[in-house]
């Protein structure tokens, strides 16, 4: 597993990256080697804010925890990525047999080619590889992301691009490509 360490508002000694780092290897028996895991830390308002996201072959883990100690928030992040990856055993395991963790070498932008003559103001772009998913598996992914919406590449639509979002009713909506 790689590991890469973000400190907003704060400087940390080199035994809390270690911790962070031991602490993290336990998840290394769900993703393998071929993983990669960004640990955000930061304080806030006497709050030790952590935030761990382990990405494995398109598949994305994040939490985010905040204790009065830097590594009880660490342990609780942990905790919660394996509450997550528990909670959906049983839909991780059947990705997993159809090659889910085996990352692929398709990338797609999501930038435009010439920017617009406009007032908004775009801060920040992501890019994002999407590879086909049934909308099962968006869903399942939107929710290990604590995101209210998922964009992909709908295997039940021949690829088409798709968003899921989460309703307020607490059901799951579809936006589907008309053509």
């Amino acid at each position: 597993m790689r590991f890469q360490y973000t400190e907003k508002k704060v400087t940390l000694p080199e035994n809390v990256h270690n911790y962070a780092e031991k602490k993290v290897m336990k998840l290394e028996r769900f993703f393998g080697e071929d993983a990669d895991a960004l640990v955000a830390f930061s304080i806030e308002k006497n709050k030790n804010n952590v935030e761990i996201t382990v990405h494995a072959a398109n598949t994305y883990f994040r939490a985010s925890e905040s204790t009065s100690d830097m590594f009880a928030s660490i342990d609780a992040a942990v905790s919660t990525i394996e509450r997550q990856i528990r909670k959906n055993k049983t839909r991780l395991a059947r990705r997993l047999r159809h090659d889910a963790f085996v990352r692929t070498p398709d990338v797609t932008s999501f930038a435009p080619d010439e920017p617009e003559e406009s007032t908004f103001e775009i801060v920040r772009v992501k890019h994002f590889n999407m590879k086909p998913m049934t909308r099962e598996e968006a869903i399942l992914q939107m929710n290990l992301l604590e995101h209210t919406f998922f964009a992909f590449r709908d295997e039940d639509n021949d690829g088409a691009f798709a968003v899921v979002y989460q309703r307020t009713d607490g059901g799951y909506g579809l936006i589907e490509d008309a053509e």
